[in-house]
């Protein structure tokens, strides 16, 4: 069965919260998307709301988490899987690390060298390797070719579904189905997550066409009732 995983988006420490409360019992991990402003326009929690001159991260509870004072919400409960849509979010790797995630994705896109890139993910210790999975996210205006370099040291990739990251709500970009049936196709047994106006409608159809993993946003954590949504999510991606 494909996993549904809920994305975050969201501004603040308390509304994040509230989010990974609102799916506690349902789904297994959640996807909490950071943003700085500068790689895409939006802005999410911790860069929404405490930065300084020099672009350090001020929040309080961050700072809390980063020193071990506490735990992200409900870690105990959910696995976190990060999405760094912030400019070259390599370089912030070991300093998220210390928030306790699960897995981490990496968009393509804000990698400025992607040799560079490249020698990064091949030197990841194999300590981080046996217990954080590593994925790259690709737009779909990106060539699925400038992967290939990277496959061997990723354990997926999230392909994007909408044309503008960092803003849910997004038409669904057809281009997508692109970039999945060349993995498929070149790469059977890779592991490929889908994210962007991932919905009811486009739900069974990325399921037909191999995906294992739907990251579901505003379909879920705006719906009237997100118990109900998320089984419907899971009937479709069975």
């Amino acid at each position: 069965m494909t996993d549904v995983i809920p994305a975050i988006l969201d501004k603040t420490y308390g509304e994040m919260k509230d989010h990974v409360e609102s799916v506690l019992g349902l789904a297994k991990m959640v996807q909490i998307d950071f943003c700085d402003g500068i790689f895409v326009p939006s802005k999410t929690w911790p860069y929404a709301s405490g930065v300084d001159t020099e672009g350090n991260i001020t929040d309080y509870n961050f700072l809390k988490i980063l020193n071990e004072e506490e735990g992200m919400p409900f870690w105990e409960e959910i696995d976190y899987e990060f999405h760094f849509m912030v400019k070259d979010g390599s370089k912030f790797f070991s300093t998220f690390l210390k928030l306790g995630p699960k897995s981490v994705v990496f968009q393509i896109e804000e990698e400025n060298n992607l040799e560079e890139f490249k020698e990064f993910l091949e030197a990841i210790d194999p300590y981080i390797r046996d217990t954080v999975q590593i994925g790259v996210a690709i737009n779909t205006t990106t060539p699925i070719s400038t992967l290939a370099p990277l496959l061997p040291y990723l354990d997926y990739v999230q392909c994007m579904g909408i044309p503008k990251i960092g803003v849910q709500g997004q038409p669904f970009d057809e281009r997508v189905f692109q970039h999945i049936s060349y993995l498929k196709e070149h790469y059977p047994d890779l592991v490929i997550a889908v994210d962007g106006s991932v919905n009811t409608e486009t739900a069974p159809r990325l399921v037909e066409s191999g995906v294992s993993k739907l990251v579901v946003g505003s379909a879920l954590l705006k719906s009237e009732d997100i118990v109900e949504t998320y089984h419907e999510f899971q009937n479709l991606s069975r």
